[in-house]
């Protein structure tokens, strides 16, 4: 559990091209936490889960997220393996769009945090905006 009084809340995600989702996924779970954690997934860790390599470089992606004022703290994301990054934060809550809601990845996802007493949290999936949807758009262009 989380140092302090307080409930410690995370969000992962890649956090490229940042748009309208990420932002609302930030505010929502900033609404219902103390102190609130961004995980932002490393370069090789996005290219190992989706063989693509994101557009914005990690360390400009930290910078974007760290820069907003309902971020208290950047930490990386290595791997898909949340209970990896649990062991390094110690959250008591993730917060996950809904898109992950009912497949097998949220599923284990779920379980996982089950494990070590974490409550998952899904919000509203923002669908007529995505880092794939940008990256479709500029490929027609």
């Amino acid at each position: 559990m989380s140092e302090g009084p307080g409930v410690l809340g995370y969000v992962p995600g890649a956090w490229d091209m940042f748009h309208i989702g990420h932002l609302n996924i930030l505010k929502r779970s900033r609404e219902r936490c103390d102190r609130l954690v961004v995980g932002v997934v490393t370069d090789e860790a996005l290219f190992a889960a989706k063989g693509k390599h994101p557009v914005i470089p990690f360390e400009e992606r930290c910078e974007v997220v760290a820069g907003m004022a309902i971020v208290d703290e950047v930490v990386p994301d290595f791997s898909s393996d949340k209970l990896e990054v649990w062991g390094r934060v110690g959250f008591d809550v993730l917060f996950k769009g809904d898109d992950w809601r009912g497949t097998p990845k949220g599923d284990k996802l779920e379980r996982d945090m089950a494990s070590v007493g974490v409550e998952v949290s899904y919000f509203p999936y923002t669908a007529h905006t995505s880092s794939t949807l940008l990256r479709q758009l500029l490929a027609e262009r």
